[in-house]
């Protein structure tokens, strides 16, 4: 996709046209021949007392590490017969979306994107499109959250035990999860459940995992994220702000790593998202509809030849997808070396103070941001270009709603931005 490094320069662009000048075996349990799955195992990684009783009155195991090499083979069959996804480098405009998308895939630690605007806008399609170019991490083989071997805030509990013990972990590479919330989704869904009956009989705290350990180092997806009920939304700003969630049952507590990039989309058309859940996301997207009636012609026929034929649609983009992946893989390699001016530094932190921006995350966001642009464009050194291109897409959603302004928050952002930089 050879717009891909033009687009920053087209939204800067197009915002100057309105502001002033300026499983070896991890973590399958060995059993006897003899043994069967009642036994009770404590930590899920199989240590017991004499007679193969536990030491504890109560074990830990979990559902979701008995895993075996047939089921991971019928994941990878499901995988495949999955339904076609539209390319994203088949994607028509809307630059700022994509790009706040792509941002967020370098530096996972930006926080997420909220994406609102019309109906029939692509926002769906642009986000489940994300899913070819997401690259590969580290997990610990098995491991139901997605463990990082090499960081232990980002490993579950039983990995945890294993290091503390010396005993080594089975390593292997996967692809960056990209889960979908749905609406109607129930809380035991999302944060995961307790079998109570077999904690009360067998003795055995026995967790089945929820949509938020499936999501953890990777991207949990809301659409229309605005009609979200409460008691979900809790959950979602729990989990965002610790990076923990912890199930509590019955007097039986669970926690478990769920650190993920929350992506939201929605028609604002529909009803407001509360401020606590806008505040955590990392930036913030504005879609409009196409106007030019040649680009809706092209996106038309674009849409056409893929529902012709997924398979040669897809075919023809493949050497630009390949393109943007290797061009992700190198920014996201190169991130730690990329700088930033204190004196860059200062004037953003001017921007956001002089903005009334509450809190200092619209600051963080900010500087990560500009870096992650740097380095997508192959750069070891932030501009002020850079800035003035994800600002407002780090701020508009952070200022106070005036009732009375007709502006655009975001156009508010880029005036100061031009008037603090000069």
């Amino acid at each position: 996709m050879a717009s891909v490094l033009g687009t920053a320069s087209a939204i800067l662009a197009s915002r100057s046209l309105v502001s002033p000048s300026p499983k070896s075996a991890f973590p399958s349990i060995s059993l006897n021949p003899g043994q069967g799955y009642g036994r009770k195992l404590y930590g899920g990684i199989g240590i017991q007392g004499r007679k193969g009783r536990p030491r504890f009155p109560f074990a830990v195991t979990n559902v979701a590490t008995e895993v075996n090499q047939v089921e991971q083979a019928q994941k990878l069959a499901a995988k495949e017969s999955q339904r076609p996804v539209y390319p994203f480098a088949a994607i028509v405009g809307q630059d700022e979306m994509k790009l706040c998308l792509l941002l967020n895939v370098i530096d996972p630690k930006i926080g997420g994107v909220m994406i609102m605007g019309d109906r029939g806008t692509g926002k769906s399609t642009t986000v489940r499109s994300l899913v070819d170019l997401l690259p590969e991490i580290k997990v610990v083989f098995g491991d139901p959250y997605n463990s990082d071997p090499e960081d232990p805030e980002a490993m579950g509990i039983e990995v945890r035990e294993k290091v503390t013990k010396g005993e080594e972990l089975a390593i292997t590479l996967t692809k960056i999860n990209m889960v979908d919330l749905p609406l109607g989704a129930t809380e035991d869904r999302v944060c995961g459940t307790i079998d109570i009956e077999k904690a009360l009989t067998e003795g055995v705290k026995a967790f089945e995992p929820g949509l938020l350990a499936k999501a953890n180092r990777g991207i949990l997806y809301v659409d229309e994220v605005n009609l979200l009920d409460d008691h979900l939304v809790d959950v979602l700003l729990d989990s965002a702000a610790s990076g923990w969630n912890t199930v509590e049952r019955e007097g039986i507590s669970i926690s478990h790593p769920a650190r993920f990039i929350l992506i939201g989309s929605g028609n604002p058309e529909e009803g407001e998202l509360r401020p606590q859940l806008l505040d955590r996301f990392g930036m913030h997207a504005q879609v409009g509809t196409v106007r030019d009636a040649e680009l809706r012609v092209k996106i038309v026929e674009e849409r056409a030849r893929f529902d012709k034929n997924p398979k040669e649609f897809r075919d023809s983009y493949k050497a630009e997808q390949e393109k943007l992946q290797q061009q992700i893989a190198s920014a996201r390699s190169n991130l730690s070396s990329v700088q930033i001016d204190q004196d860059l530094k200062v004037k953003i932190s001017k921007v956001c103070a002089e903005l009334n921006v509450d809190g200092l995350r619209g600051d963080i966001v900010s500087n990560r941001a500009a870096k992650a642009l740097a380095a997508l464009k192959g750069r070891d050194k932030v501009t002020a270009e850079d800035i003035a291109t994800v600002i407002p897409n780090c701020l508009r959603h952070r200022l106070r709603k005036d009732p009375l302004e007709s502006i655009d928050s975001g156009l508010l952002v880029i005036e100061k931005f031009y008037e603090v930089f000069g």
